[in-house]
């Protein structure tokens, strides 16, 4: 069976996490804080978090290397529920959920930009396309993803330069920290905020999700994270730094479409319009690359429970073609009923609290199974998960107290996952009886 080479998955990676977030969520930001250096501070503490993420990560995914992410990390270390759980909010909200939100901002820009096509339409047929063309082979699926990695990179690079060359404007934006910035940065303003660059980073752990499928995953995994993770960073603070020099906030302060307004300073009438066609090329990535990694954790879930058993199956190339196929249904599901900011804050709000438990588990894998081989141990231990811990736990405090309604929707999805798991097992029970109790010892992880 092909496998997927370590450029595929650190396109995954940066694929999943240049999105909408990076491209939408400036505009609110605004609305609370309009220092530049506070601004910028707000994206490195996000990418901090996620690096530390990812070598969190890249410790589970080395010692415990098979396809499924979280839904595998929690059932080994946790226990079946929590695994089962975990793959349920990756299915409904962690990819479908995202996957929904791109395609809605592909379909919102560029029919912007030719009035004539419908939003919606664009939007269905991308997840179609896309879904079609992942499950057919590994060839097919990884240099579909590569190809749209690499434009995705190429056009943030040469917009953030164009617009850096050629803007005549010249805003006179503060860059330098000022009285008060200080208090700013631990202010209920940059914990709110953080929600949105949270989830402009959510994507880091992707390649977790097809480390079974990955050529010599316990040597390359953690390196295609680390890696992957560095270089969205590094992108997203060019493009805040690009959008906040070429364009005054005010003309953003809650607005939605901040690289519309940036592009209209930089390069005049026709700015809008290149950038609606530039989102829209880097959204194809992005909802590609989600298409990809989130059937496989259906697919895991499928093979431990009979009662998806379908979900099990994959075609003579080894991809989980059932899988693929559902995971499409699901987004075009949310595609077709959701609304934009609703879609956004309660899938950002599960998804870090998925990761959360998941990283805390560093600490717990490693006092359960102290001997487990570990090829790859996260570095300055214990410090990345700690610091993890400690941002996630404050974005997670402030979605309950400003956000009441998108939390409840949230431990809504966690508890319909438990109701779901309890009435799998009862119904594989009568299908394989002996699958259940032999599936909870061993996956239990002691």
């Amino acid at each position: 069976m092909t496998r997927f080479k370590p450029s595929v998955a650190a396109a995954i990676v940066i694929a999943n996490m240049i999105g909408t977030g990076v491209f939408t969520s400036l505009g609110f930001q605004l609305v609370e804080i309009q220092s530049v250096p506070v601004l910028l501070a707000l994206w490195a503490v996000g990418g901090l978090a996620a690096l530390c993420g990812a070598l969190s990560y890249a410790e589970l995914g080395a010692a415990l290397p098979r396809s499924g992410g979280e839904y595998h990390f929690l059932t080994e270390i946790y226990h079946p529920i929590a695994g089962f759980i975990s793959g349920w909010v990756s299915a409904t909200v962690g990819f479908a959920a995202p996957t929904a939100l791109a395609a809605m901002t592909f379909g919102s820009y560029l029919s912007a930009v030719f009035p004539q096509l419908s939003a919606i339409w664009l939007a269905t047929g991308l997840i179609v396309v896309l879904a079609v063309a992942h499950s057919r082979s590994h060839r097919s699926s990884g240099s579909t993803q590569s190809l749209f990695t690499l434009l995705k990179i190429v056009l943030i690079v040469g917009f953030a330069a164009l617009a850096l060359l050629f803007n005549e404007a010249g805003q006179e934006t503060r860059f330098l920290p000022a009285a008060g910035d200080g208090a700013l940065l631990f202010s209920g303003a940059f914990a709110v905020s953080l929600i949105y660059v949270n989830y402009a980073y959510s994507g880091w752990n992707a390649a977790t999700y097809i480390s079974g499928e990955l050529e010599h995953p316990q040597r390359s995994l953690p390196l295609v994270l680390v890696a992957s993770t560095s270089l969205v960073c590094l992108s997203y603070l060019l493009l805040n730094y690009v959008f906040l020099a070429v364009a005054p906030m005010e003309a953003m302060v809650g607005k939605v479409e901040v690289g519309y307004v940036a592009a209209s300073y930089a390069f005049g009438e026709a700015g809008a319009t290149i950038m609606g066609i530039l989102l829209a090329l880097l959204l194809v990535s992005t909802v590609s690359a989600m298409i990809l990694a989130g059937p496989r954790v259906l697919h895991r879930i499928g093979e431990d429970f009979p009662v998806f058993r379908p979900l099990g199956r994959v075609n003579q190339d080894g991809i989980p073609s059932n899988a693929v196929l559902i995971q499409a249904l699901v987004a075009l599901g949310f595609l077709w009923t959701a609304s934009f900011d609703r879609i956004l804050v309660f899938s950002g709000a599960t998804m870090a609290l998925n990761t959360f438990f998941t990283v805390f588990g560093v600490f717990l894998l490693r006092w359960k199974q102290p001997t487990l081989k570990r090829p790859f141990k996260t570095w300055l231990y214990p410090l990345p998960p700690l610091i993890f811990l400690v941002i996630t736990g404050w974005t997670l405090l402030y979605i309950v107290l400003q956000r009441p309604v998108e939390a409840m929707i949230s431990l809504a999805i966690i508890v319909t996952g438990g109701v779901f798991y309890f009435a799998s097992l009862r119904v594989g029970n009568r299908l394989a009886p002996n699958h259940s109790s032999t599936m909870t010892s061993s996956g239990s992880g002691s």
